[in-house]
């Protein structure tokens, strides 16, 4: 395993400093060939698109690349598995979601790194540049305070704003659930879950699951002291919002019988054992990463009923916020969308199941050098690399962002609308 990864570091290192450094950059979208063209571009042509938006700011969207820019910010202090490594050191990870924003939505998106852990101040940073962007993806920010940091901005921002490690991790979790109670044949708003962990990520499912339908009587969370419950002090706001009344002490005990487990924790925090006690088809979701709560063997050697689901590549049923991020903003660009609301990742989320359940193209099996691909307990999400993503998912976002009243530029014609995106697709 240890050369397995030196052989990855060096070629991470050597992809990411060949040729031009970096994995994003800037190109121009007009011509700037002749004086004219220069004329136009700055000065003096510049004045006239300038003064329209003096007049009326929404020309800024008709003028720059405000409406398909979005900012990646982060401070660098919960970045992946590697934890508190700082703005710079943050840096080939934001860039590397720009170049998703890209090569999966035809997004344009920066990477902005603050220098700042004072949540009142990296509020500031992001409503002082927020003029520049047509949308905000929060990154990498540790809880609680990446909490009040994205409440905030989604309130006192009139663009979408969305702290992709918690919304993001939700819908492609919530799209999972939704098709593994399917699988299961139970029903979604009687499913009784243990979410284990308290972070911006497992706060963010468990919210998800109450849009769902769950109960919240019904949600167990688990920390790393155990249950989170009624009677313990020093609880986190967000901890009180899902502490449980029942006399539970252990992850172990809250397991018993429960239908899905969602793991967003550490390493081998679930047992086999613990498996064996949870109700018939259980669903596991074991997300942390790189090494998940229960490794995947051990997890299928548990039982045979069991449906699986972690944050790798290299195993099946791969949560990874790409199926997300990318089309949600997309869609919520496409109307002009004041916010990112429940209703539109509701809509992301069963959108991702629906296209889950639709044959697999043969585009996709090419990609994945795969003969077959069934919706099943191996198959619960769609694969990042299916390119109709874009236009299913992008489509129910924008959808759903009209019917809820958030959008400024409603579509008239969403058979069109969903053509376009398909003649745009970058995959």
């Amino acid at each position: 395993m240890a050369r397995q990864f030196d052989t990855l570091d060096s070629d991470a290192l050597r992809y990411h400093s060949e040729g031009r450094p970096g994995k994003i950059g800037i190109e121009p979208t007009k011509p700037a060939q002749t004086q004219q063209d220069l004329a136009l571009a700055y000065s003096p042509g510049v004045a006239a698109p300038a003064r329209a938006i003096a007049a009326d700011p929404a020309d800024a969207y008709r003028y720059t690349g405000k409406g398909n820019l979005v900012a990646v910010v982060s401070n660098g202090s919960a970045v992946l598995g590697l934890g508190n490594i700082g703005p710079l050191a943050a840096k080939p990870v934001m860039e590397g979601k720009s170049m998703l924003f890209k090569r999966f939505a035809g997004i344009d998106a920066f990477d902005i790194e603050v220098d700042e852990t004072d949540p009142e101040k990296i509020i500031g940073v992001v409503k002082a540049i927020a003029p520049t962007f047509g949308g905000i993806n929060l990154e990498d920010i540790k809880a609680p305070e990446c909490f009040e940091i994205d409440r905030r901005l989604r309130e006192e921002l009139d663009i979408p704003v969305i702290h992709d490690d918690q919304h993001g991790t939700a819908i492609i979790v919530s799209a999972a659930v939704i098709n593994g109670a399917k699988i299961a044949g139970k029903e979604v708003a009687k499913l009784r879950v243990v979410v284990n962990g308290a972070g911006a990520a497992a706060i963010a499912c468990a919210r998800m699951f109450l849009t769902l339908g769950i109960p919240r009587g019904q949600i167990v969370l688990c920390d790393s002291r155990g249950v989170v419950t009624r009677y313990r002090e020093g609880l986190t706001p967000q901890k009180e919002e899902f502490a449980t009344s029942r006399r539970l002490a252990s992850l172990a005990e809250a397991l018993h019988g429960a239908d899905l487990f969602v793991g967003v924790s550490v390493a081998d925090a679930l047992t086999p054992s613990m498996v064996r006690t949870m109700a018939e088809n259980p669903m596991v979701l074991a997300l942390a990463n790189p090494d998940p709560e229960i490794a995947y063997g051990a997890a299928m050697r548990s039982r045979p009923d069991i449906i699986f689901a972690t944050g790798r590549s290299d195993y099946p049923n791969q949560v990874n916020n790409v199926l997300g991020f990318p089309f949600l903003f997309r869609g919520a660009l496409d109307v002009r969308a004041a916010q990112i609301n429940d209703a539109m990742k509701l809509a992301a989320a069963r959108a991702l199941a629906d296209l889950a359940r639709r044959p697999v193209s043969e585009s996709v099996l090419r990609a994945y050098g795969l003969e077959r691909l069934e919706f099943g307990r191996e198959y619960l999400i769609p694969k990042p690399l299916d390119p109709r993503l874009l236009c299913t998912v992008s489509t129910a976002v924008a959808r759903a962002a009209v019917e809820s009243g958030v959008a400024r530029q409603p579509v008239d014609d969403w058979d069109a609308y969903a053509e376009a995106l398909r003649r745009m697709n970058p995959m």
